[in-house]
C-alpha cells in the first residue's frame, strides 16, 4: 500500500456543468490534466464557448465530448446524460458547477428573480445529481462535487436568493452523501469565496465593493478560478475516498474570522 494516495483520475469520465468559462472551464481542464475524459456542458446558444475548452482538453491527450445543458429542464438533463453515456460509456465524476446570481436588495427581490436563482443553483443541481447517480450506481460508484459558496455558510449583501440557494446546496450535499454512500458515491461540495471570472468582473469593477471584499479575506486577495481546481480534483481523486458529505471552503480565510 502506498503511503501517498493518488490524485490521478486516469481512465475516469467527468461531466462538468457550466464549463464554458470561469471556474467551470478551469475545472474541466484540471480534470483532464489529472487524466479524465471530460463532457463539458454549456447552455444551448452558448456552445461556441466550449470550442477552446475542448481543444485544451484534447491537447493534454484526453477526450472531450461537449454537451448542451439547460438547467433545470429535465429533458435537457436526460439528453445530456444519454449523450455522456453514449459517447464515453459511463460517468464517474460529476461537477455541478453551473450557477447564477441576480444581486438585489432583499426588499426588492422579485418572484421571478428568486425562482431563476433557485431553479439553476438548487433544482438543476439536484436533478443532474439524481440522473447521474443512477448511472454511477450501476457502475460501482462515483464522485459528485457540488459548487456551493462561502455564501452558503455566511451572508453578504444583495444575495438573499443566492445565499439561500447555496445554503441549500451545502445541506443537500450532506443528504445525498448519506443516501448514496451504500452505492459508493461520494458527494462533497466546494465553497469558493469571491472569484474573478468573466461573469463576476462587473462586481470587481466597483472599487468600493472590491475593497470591501478584499478587506474580509485574510489572505488579502480575491480568488482566481485556478484557486478552486485543486480542491475539486482532490475530492474526485482516490486521495479523498473516505470523505463524503463535506463542504471544503476555498475562501482565503473569510469564514475563519
Amino acid at each position: 500500500m502506498n503511503a501517498l494516495p493518488s490524485m490521478s483520475l486516469e481512465g475516469q469520465v467527468a461531466v462538468v456543468t457550466g464549463a464554458g468559462s470561469g471556474i467551470g472551464k478551469a475545472v474541466a481542464l484540471a480534470l483532464a490534466e489529472a487524466g479524465a475524459d471530460v463532457i463539458p456542458c454549456e447552455r444551448s446558444g452558448h456552445q461556441d464557448r466550449l470550442g477552446k475548452v475542448c481543444e485544451a482538453i484534447q491537447e493534454v491527450g484526453r477526450e472531450a465530448y461537449p454537451a448542451s445543458l439547460d438547467l433545470p429542464d429535465l429533458d435537457s438533463i436526460d439528453a445530456m446524460v444519454t449523450h455522456a453515456v453514449g459517447q464515453a460509456g459511463r460517468v464517474d465524476i460529476l461537477v455541478n458547477n453551473a450557477g447564477i446570481n441576480i444581486p438585489s436588495d432583499a426588499l426588492d427581490v422579485t418572484e421571478s428573480e428568486w425562482d431563476a436563482v433557485m431553479d439553476v443553483n438548487l433544482k438543476g443541481l439536484f436533478f443532474c445529481s439524481q440522473r447521474v447517480a443512477r448511472i454511477m450506481k450501476d457502475h460501482g460508484g462515483g464522485r459528485i462535487v457540488n459548487m456551493a459558496s462561502q455564501n452558503g455558510v455566511v451572508a453578504y449583501y444583495k444575495r438573499a436568493a443566492y445565499c439561500s440557494s447555496k445554503a441549500g446546496v451545502v445541506n443537500l450535499t450532506r443528504v445525498l452523501a448519506v443516501e448514496w454512500a451504500p452505492h459508493q458515491i461520494n458527494v462533497n461540495a466546494v465553497g469558493p469565496t469571491f472569484i474573478l471570472t468573466p461573469l463576476t468582473q462587473s462586481t470587481f469593477d466597483d472599487p468600493d465593493l472590491r475593497e470591501d471584499l478584499v478587506s474580509r479575506i485574510p489572505l488579502g486577495r480575491v480568488g482566481q478560478p485556478e484557486d478552486v481546481t485543486g480542491a475539486v480534483v482532490f475530492l474526485c481523486s482516490p486521495a479523498a475516498s473516505m470523505i463524503t458529505g463535506h463542504t471544503l471552503l476555498v475562501d482565503g480565510g473569510w469564514t475563519a474570522l
